[in-house]
């Protein structure tokens, strides 16, 4: 019953200050690990090396968890919950232009979209880093080329991820920043 007041925004309590779990420890964990590993191995560790290459496997790691995560995990973590249709996005999108969208508790379609596209990337910079240390791809000019394009894609799309959890912090009242910390949001 708590959980389907919550889903609607209600409040399951008067209580002020009551806040409901959304986000999960392994979709916390997988949010930190990937912006911990894409800072370090885009503005630290040299290309290449070996801090570089293990940064690249546990991101790896963390993404092949969290797929999994995403048909079995809790409520909010799972991928039937938050992956929009086309109509919905499309509805969703047009109340943001008029300023009256929806405050949702899980994704909203837009960040579902965003988190769909940088798990993606994420897989195809993981993808190409594999690839360009066997024998078959080493050195090849066309591959270091394409896993840095992608590593940038991410960082511009991180960018807007950021700016967009910053707007909507401040559109809804709440800091969805802290919330991915915390796993936890008001009703």
């Amino acid at each position: 019953m708590a959980h389907r007041a919550a889903q609607a925004g209600e409040s399951s309590s008067p209580a002020e200050g009551v806040r409901v779990r959304v986000w999960d420890p392994v979709v916390r964990l997988f949010h930190w690990t990937v912006v911990a590993g894409c800072v370090l191995n885009l503005f630290i560790l040299e290309d290449g090396d070996l801090a570089h290459e293990v940064v690249g496997y546990t991101i790896a790691a963390a993404l092949l968890i969290r797929v999994v995560w995403g048909f079995i995990g809790s409520p909010y973590a799972r991928f039937s919950q938050f992956v929009p249709t086309p109509a919905r996005l499309a509805g969703y999108v047009g109340a943001l232009a008029r300023g009256n969208e929806p405050r949702l508790l899980g994704h909203n379609p837009a960040g579902a979209v965003m988190m769909i596209a940088l798990m993606v990337l994420l897989a195809g910079v993981c993808l190409t880093g594999w690839m360009s240390t066997l024998d078959a791809f080493w050195g090849e000019e066309w591959l270091e080329e394409l896993h840095e394009g992608i590593a940038n894609a991410i960082l511009v799309l991180a960018l807007l991820h950021a700016a967009a959890a910053l707007f909507e912090s401040w559109r809804h009242r709440e800091n969805l920043v802290w919330a991915m910390v915390t796993g936890r949001k008001r009703p």
